[in-house]
């Protein structure tokens, strides 16, 4: 391993901790900050606030001042974030795929913002198209995730995710330039062929983001089936983690 890559455990995180952090605060401060420009000023929709990327933007946007506004899938994920991070509940909406817009509207006006002017967006599916909507001229859609089109089963049906595909939102080019608006799509991947980078992104990460991660559930090694199917339920929050014999 190049010599610039390691980085040494924080005092007080354990292992898990440790290898819980880096993949999911990158992406919230990548997104967020390097594409995104985030700042004080900016009204901010961030898909599935209870994930393992969801918490770590709440961190950095209550850091930077941002005014935010998160989504869930369950009821019990309102929850959690008021009771564990003292999230208003009213900024928290339970994502509703019939009546989405107006959900928006309603939080929009409990913020006092006229409109969005960043989405983090890792669902897309029937929710892109009314987030992208309510946003401001300049503002950004930033996409690094489809989660709509996971499979709540072991098996998926092909069926289901082809007509998903078939329906998967588009957006005109000539209509972005009208509406001064953007979607910028991404992922870290294609950073591992630029290792030099990764050290200098995560201390600025950790800058902003010094705090562990929530871990919401933790299985041994040879039960990571169970722990997909955790993921694949929707009912997690925070990081699953898969610890090997020996952590800690």
């Amino acid at each position: 391993m190049p010599a610039l890559l390691p980085s040494p455990i924080p005092a007080g995180w354990s292992t898990a901790q440790a290898a819980a952090y880096p993949v999911q605060a990158l992406t919230a401060w990548y997104g967020l900050v390097h594409l995104g420009r985030v700042g004080a000023s900016d009204t901010v929709l961030v898909h599935s606030g209870a994930g393992g990327v969801g918490l770590h933007a709440r961190a950095l946007l209550s850091a930077v001042g941002a005014t935010t506004i998160f989504t869930v899938g369950h009821e019990d994920k309102r929850d959690f974030l008021a009771e564990t991070f003292g999230v208003a509940p009213e900024r928290v909406i339970v994502r509703d795929r019939s009546r989405f817009g107006a959900q928006l509207d309603a939080a929009l006006a409990i913020v006092g913002a006229p409109a969005l002017t960043i989405v983090f967006d890792a669902v897309a599916g029937p929710y892109f198209r009314p987030a992208y909507d309510r946003l401001a001229p300049e503002g950004r859609h930033i996409l690094y995730g489809a989660a709509d089109f996971m499979a709540p089963r072991d098996r998926p049906s092909y069926i289901r995710l082809a007509g998903k595909y078939l329906t998967r939102p588009r957006i005109d080019p000539l209509a972005m330039i009208a509406a001064n608006r953007s979607v910028i799509g991404f992922n870290l991947i294609w950073l591992w062929d630029q290792v030099e980078r990764l050290a200098p992104a995560l201390q600025q990460c950790m800058a902003l983001l010094p705090d562990p991660p929530y871990i919401g559930a933790r299985f041994r090694f040879d039960a990571v089936p169970a722990a997909l199917r955790e993921l694949q339920k929707g009912s997690s929050v925070g990081k699953v983690v898969v610890e090997c014999p020996g952590g800690r």
